[in-house]
């Protein structure tokens, strides 16, 4: 992500009690899972992270101020469909919710998922390199269908290690825990410099495309939807960079 987009769209991130204090706009019920560095809960029970950064000032530009919400994903994806959520930005095409969402013309980032190997270790070969091996994953986390078809591809015969954490999965990578890490490239590339390691050599296996996300059970979400393009668009005319690389 671009290190000049961080100061103007965090900053209401930074004052959220004077916020409060402004006059009131419309709120928008907006969901969010534990995605540092995009989107995750401070100490304090604050939302934080530049998605939800951006997220706010495309509503704030169309007339709107969030109501954010950390659900894991499957919750999220139930709240979507039944309308308790009515915003989330996140990947788009996802399977669970097709049908139940509508989806922004918009592109304003992307996620890669790769495969991650120990230091010092190229970069897997899918899928020679796979067979009889452990593979590290994040628990709550839902892969697309060709991912998920690797995962329980028979003859790969793969062991599955979880844990709840990047950081930790990293960590587990690096005790031999399992031989390979599957993980997206932002979580793993802030935890990689926590630990003050190298950059690590992947394989990439998918390139999402970031979008906002609005249930069709929540009224007037088309229109919310449209506003939010239009903002985007106004903005990024105005010479503003919002796309998150």
């Amino acid at each position: 992500m671009r290190k000049t987009l961080l100061p103007a769209l965090l900053a209401w991130l930074c004052c959220a009690g004077a916020l409060a204090q402004q006059a009131p706009m419309p709120s928008i019920s907006v969901g969010y899972y534990e995605f540092p560095p995009y989107s995750w809960t401070d100490e304090h029970g604050l939302p934080r992270g530049s998605i939800l950064a951006l997220t706010e000032r495309l509503l704030r530009h169309a007339g709107y101020r969030g109501q954010y919400r950390s659900l894991p994903n499957a919750r999220l994806y139930a709240e979507l469909r039944e309308g308790n959520v009515q915003l989330w930005p996140g990947a788009g095409g996802k399977a669970e919710l097709v049908g139940h969402t509508y989806e922004a013309r918009n592109a304003i980032g992307e996620f890669r998922l790769g495969l991650y190997a120990r230091p010092g270790l190229p970069a897997p070969r899918i899928p020679d390199d796979l067979r009889g091996k452990g593979l590290i994953l994040i628990s709550g986390y839902s892969y697309w269908p060709a991912v998920n078809r690797m995962l329980a591809e028979p003859g790969l015969d793969l062991t599955l290690h979880r844990t709840n954490h990047h950081l930790s999965a990293l960590e587990m990578l690096l005790r031999q825990r399992g031989d390979y890490l599957l993980d997206y490239q932002g979580p793993v590339e802030q935890a990689r410099q926590s630990l003050g390691l190298e950059p690590l050599a992947y394989t990439e296996l998918q390139n999402l495309q970031l979008r906002l996300v609005a249930s069709r059970q929540a009224p007037g979400s088309r229109e919310l939807l449209e506003e939010l393009d239009r903002a985007y668009e106004e903005l990024q005319a105005a010479g503003e960079h919002l796309r998150l690389d």
